[in-house]
């Protein structure tokens, strides 16, 4: 953070990393905030690739009606292995100076958080990032953007398989992402009903889970549905439920990989708001003078961290309240 303020008069906005819904509500905030204070606006397509590609433009008002009620980023997405060179971020660097770009917005997850920070730091340049994943996985912020759609789709999906589950006597396996954050596979799992739910920050052994089935059948129970974690240490839901089968036939087991259909999709209305909050707030703070920070909420208000400390703090705890609801749910 930096309490020097320097003019700015055009700002660049630019989506990287992993796509989430929500993001084009936040390119839609940034642009028509920018411009609201007499700024300049150039979109970058492709993220940290498109500053290398040159592919930017100049964007006004227009440019984003009508992009708020959809998923994925109009802006598009890339990772990009060039950037993480000296020379890559040169060549970066020259194309952003001649565009006249003398602040950025960047709207990603870590990697993008990290890319920003090394940018900002070797060119001196403002830079406000934003908090856009489906995992919930980054510190300063309570909510990342896409969460809470990605949580509605995925229970969306639990519904409709306990359905055909409860109809065929059925034990589902239902893997969602998350290589290393349990957030989905919690709060979809306790919001959906799940029997048991298979974390990366916790080890669950498969005689453990095949005792949890086992009460759950002593009770009658017609269908079960275990959610994993795509990084649970078990191997994932295939492994899961084939090892469960070898020991535990009571019921017909089936396995659903619910995938990338997991990051699209129309942006919930909390996602909506929450986004366009982040993108109004982060092209003021870089008009105020913060910069190489992240936007976050902590309860109902926006917040500033620090990308160095954001960085740094690598473990992310799951809420354990959470945690003890969901064993006593299953009973």
């Amino acid at each position: 953070m930096s309490n020097r303020v320097r003019k700015i008069t055009r700002v660049g906005v630019f989506t990287s990393g992993g796509d989430a819904p929500g993001m084009n509500a936040a390119i839609r905030a940034v642009v028509r905030t920018a411009l609201h204070n007499d700024k300049k606006v150039t979109g970058i397509y492709h993220g940290y690739q498109g500053m290398i590609d040159n592919t930017m433009f100049d964007m006004e008002s227009k440019s984003v009606s009508s992009i708020i009620q959809k998923g994925g980023t109009v802006l598009k997405t890339a990772r990009c292995m060039e950037f993480k060179t000296a020379e890559g971020r040169a060549k970066a660097y020259e194309n952003v100076r001649a565009a006249g770009i003398d602040a950025l917005v960047a709207i990603g997850g870590d990697g993008t958080f990290t890319g920003a920070e090394i940018f900002s730091r070797e060119f001196d340049i403002p830079v406000m990032c934003i908090p856009g994943t489906i995992d919930n996985d980054l510190n300063g912020t309570d909510l990342t953007i896409g969460y809470d759609t990605a949580n509605n789709t995925v229970i969306e999906a639990i519904d409709k398989i306990r359905d055909t589950a409860a109809s065929h006597n059925r034990l589902f396996f239902i893997e969602v992402m998350g290589r290393d954050s349990g957030c989905i596979a919690l709060n979809a799992g306790i919001a959906g009903g799940a029997e048991a739910i298979l974390l990366p920050e916790k080890d669950t052994a498969i005689d453990e889970l095949i005792e949890m089935l086992a009460h759950a059948a002593d009770r009658n129970k017609s269908s079960m549905i275990v959610i994993v974690a795509e990084g649970d240490k078990n191997g994932g839901a295939n492994n899961v439920a084939k090892r469960v089968h070898e020991k535990f036939g009571y019921y017909d087991t089936k396995v659903s990989i619910l995938g990338h259909l997991q990051r699209g999709g129309a942006p919930s209305s909390a996602d909506r708001v929450l986004a366009t909050r982040m993108g109004y707030a982060a092209v003021n703070e870089l008009l105020k003078g913060n910069t190489r920070a992240t936007i976050g909420i902590r309860g109902s208000e926006m917040v500033t961290t620090p990308l160095e400390e954001a960085l740094s703090k690598k473990e992310l705890k799951l809420n354990e309240d959470l945690v003890e609801i969901a064993k006593i749910m299953a009973l």
